[in-house]
């Protein structure tokens, strides 16, 4: 895959911006933050240092009318394919070391038969 390639599917698992739309994305477990929202998180914890308040939390459902629900949704739905295309390149890695499908499944708290199932096509 070309280089480009794969930087124009990785995106902010926060605010949904592609890694070309950011200075720098940095990756965990499946997810990734740019470089903006881990401004935005130090903003809210040097501001929580100073006021001492409750945990800071993303707009209660309850606060947000139903058009800017149904706008989060997409971006929520691309953070899943995001973690799932992660996990599927991590169980690929791991058949290329012949760890078996009972071990994976193990691990990820299903079957042998589930694992299977849910990565043959991957490997």
């Amino acid at each position: 895959m070309p280089d480009t390639d794969w930087k124009d599917k990785l995106r902010c698992s926060f605010c949904h911006k592609k890694s070309t739309d950011v200075d720098k994305l940095v990756a965990g477990p499946g997810v990734h933050i740019c470089d903006q929202c881990i401004g935005l998180c130090n903003e809210i914890l040097e501001g929580e240092n100073l006021a001492s308040s409750t945990e800071p939390r993303l707009p209660a459902w309850e606060t947000m009318t139903d058009e800017q629900i149904l706008d989060h949704l997409p971006k929520i739905a691309a953070v899943q394919v995001q973690v799932d295309d992660n996990l599927r390149d991590w169980v690929a890695h791991l058949r290329g070391r012949d760890v078996s499908w009972e071990r994976i499944g193990v691990s990820l708290g299903m079957t042998r038969q589930s694992a299977w199932e849910r990565f043959k096509s991957e490997t």
